[in-house]
């Protein structure tokens, strides 16, 4: 344990080198280990209690070497009450070690729980621009090692420290009362051993670190490659043969790093067990010349040798103390950097319910420009030196109109023109920059966030399900929804005859991103998901703009059922399907440009006409 805890300080080093400790960042890591303060001094009173318990085996071997130097009829007795002391220290001990795991294993999962679980809530509440820029491979990074690295401060690095540091006093102490002078030369081994450890750990750290990046390369070409969207770009793409060699040089180059790695290692553990084992001859020799001339018994010499070998563990393990404890406020760092990101998107404190009767969407004046990535993200989670602070150019500029309770309004327009923000404004996926939005007269901003979930639902272009069954993935939107209230919404989506066909039914697992169904299968479960949320306002974003025809017209069929007596707004790239809208509004450049039905629009000869005939011109 004190190798691999060597090896791990020795890796961190360099890393770590001219940091100090911030107290801050410390007395923050203590509100943490607040809650389990009294597991906390149960776990440090077991390991001081353990660590007198192994200086005290030593003695006890010393004193029965000295019963059987003196030959004497009592001393048979006296050997044999010393071996069930030792006995019953052993099974002390033991029980001890069990009581000390079952606290660590406490403490540390516990925080790890706490960690983990503030971590993934937080990161769930920032906006939708921190998702785009980060890499998702860095953010999962957080919650698992570096929660795990910040967790260990409280087992590995706190019962290290304390053991390491009783168990070392104790021992010196011990060892210099029996004899200063086997003690003093015994030491005398240790830079012997700590030199050339640290140049061999130093490169055994280096080698491991380049064995963790390639094994991560390796890793993110399985990802990418057994991914379906990677499998499929493969499949038409790429080159089979191909892709096998390119992963056979990294999985052939990962294998000769590991070979070096645990020639290294042992290379390693067997000067550690070497340098102490001539510690121990050297404390043998002295120690057996010493008792001959009657300066010390035999049975000291026996104890000096014992305690010799709980002397360097302790000692080279508390040499690398500091990067120890640095490495886990690292970590902790690492895991606040994350929670101190402040969410967009905030619940103000006197947030109120929407009233769901009055379902009038209102855009006042709207203006928008979208966050920078200093306000939304971090450099570490993009793999950038630092974070870009230049402000975008606006995407709406001073968006006005109003939908009606009931009504059906289209948002039109040339790519880029800002349709799909504006409908990311009325749910809240950002805050407008300038202006307001409102729903029966609520400032959006100033609903609760339940509620405005509640009463606004979106169907996006791709819809989205998870790797989960269609009967979850449904009641994503209503969770308490009953297996018939399941097949009503799946029947009013025009998609119960597919489900009823499958041979687990709802218990269908869909694949990842759905991909066991069609693309107009996915977008009629995403509508049964919407109607059995049941909103007032329903947001529809290019819902049918990736659709042949036939599954435009399923999903069409659908879309009416959704739309029925609810207030929609309706992005659109295909004309033909918002010809019935009861308002189309234009949009280019972030500004509405043309409103009217899309008779007056065409009469009109705007941009409107130009995009009907470009989409509707004979070939």
């Amino acid at each position: 344990m004190g190798g691999w805890s060597t090896l791990r300080s020795l890796d961190n080093e360099k890393k770590l080198a001219g940091r100090t400790v911030d107290w801050k960042i410390t007395r923050r890591v203590l509100t943490f280990a607040t809650p389990y303060r009294r597991d906390i001094s149960i776990f440090l009173i077991a390991v001081v209690i353990s660590a007198v318990l192994g200086v005290a085996t030593p003695i006890l071997a010393g004193d029965v070497v000295n019963e059987i130097t003196k030959g004497t009829p009592a001393a048979a007795r006296t050997i044999v009450t010393i071996a069930l002391a030792i006995a019953g220290i052993a099974i002390a001990d033991s029980l001890l070690s069990l009581g000390q795991r079952w606290y660590s294993a406490r403490v540390g999962e516990s925080i790890i729980l706490d960690l983990r679980t503030r971590v993934f809530d937080h990161v769930q509440r920032q906006p939708l621009a921190f998702f785009t820029r980060t890499q998702t491979g860095a953010l999962v990074s957080r919650l698992n090692n570096d929660v795990i690295g910040a967790q260990q401060a409280f087992t590995s690095t706190l019962s290290g420290v304390v053991s390491n540091a009783i168990q070392l006093a104790l021992t010196a102490g011990v060892m210099f009362t029996l004899s200063w002078q086997i003690t003093l030369i015994s030491l005398v081994m240790l830079p012997i051993f700590i030199v050339p450890a640290r140049r061999v750990g130093r490169r055994l750290a280096e080698i491991t670190r380049e064995s963790y990046a390639l094994s991560a390369s390796m890793q993110a070409t399985m990802v990418e490659r057994f991914g379906v969207s990677g499998a499929l770009l493969v499949k038409l793409f790429g080159e089979p043969a191909e892709e096998a060699r390119k992963f056979e040089a990294r999985a052939r180059r990962v294998r000769d790093i590991g070979v070096r790695q645990a020639i290294y290692s042992r290379t390693f553990f067997v000067a550690m067990l070497l340098v102490a084992s001539l510690a121990q001859a050297l404390t043998y020799g002295l120690g057996g010349w010493l008792a001959v001339n009657g300066a010390v018994s035999a049975g000291t010499v026996v104890t000096l040798a014992l305690l010799l070998t709980r002397l360097y563990g302790p000692l080279t393990a508390l040499s690398n103390v500091r990067v120890d404890v640095m490495s886990a406020l690292v970590s902790f760092e690492r895991v606040f950097e994350i929670l101190d990101l402040r969410p967009a998107i905030a619940e103000r404190a006197d947030a109120r319910d929407l009233d769901r009767d009055d379902a009038r969407v209102v855009f006042e004046d709207v203006s928008f420009r979208y966050p920078t990535a200093a306000e939304t993200s971090l450099a570490s989670l993009e793999d950038v030196a630092a974070l870009d602070r230049t402000e975008s150019a606006p995407v709406l500029r001073g968006v006005s109109f109003t939908v009606e309770p009931g009504s059906l309004v289209a948002l039109v327009g040339p790519s880029g023109a800002g349709k799909s923000t504006t409908a990311m404004l009325l749910s809240r996926v950002y805050d407008v920059t300038g202006g307001a939005i409102t729903i029966g007269g609520t400032d959006v901003r100033d609903a609760r966030l339940t509620s405005l979930r509640d009463t606004v639902g979106v169907v996006t272009q791709d819809a989205h399900l998870f790797h989960e069954s269609i009967a979850e993935n449904l009641r994503y939107a209503r969770p308490a929804a009953t297996d018939d209230e399941l097949w009503a919404a799946l029947e009013a989506a025009r998609v119960g005859d597919v489900v009823r066909a499958l041979p687990d039914g709802l218990d269908t697992v869909v694949g990842e991103r759905g991909y066991r169904f069609s693309g107009g299968e996915k977008q009629r479960i995403a509508i049964a998901r919407l109607l059995l949320k049941a909103p007032a306002v329903v947001l529809l974003d290019e819902a049918t703009a990736h659709l042949d025809s036939e599954s435009e017209a399923a999903v069409q069929a659908a879309l009416t059922e959704a739309l029925a007596g609810r207030t929609a707004l309706v992005i659109a790239h295909r004309l033909s399907t918002i010809r019935a809208a009861d308002q189309i509004l234009v949009m280019d450049h972030g500004r509405i440009v043309e409103r009217g039905t899309h008779e007056s629009l065409l009469a009109g000869g705007g941009l409107y006409a130009d995009l009907y005939r470009t989409q509707f011109a004979p070939a």
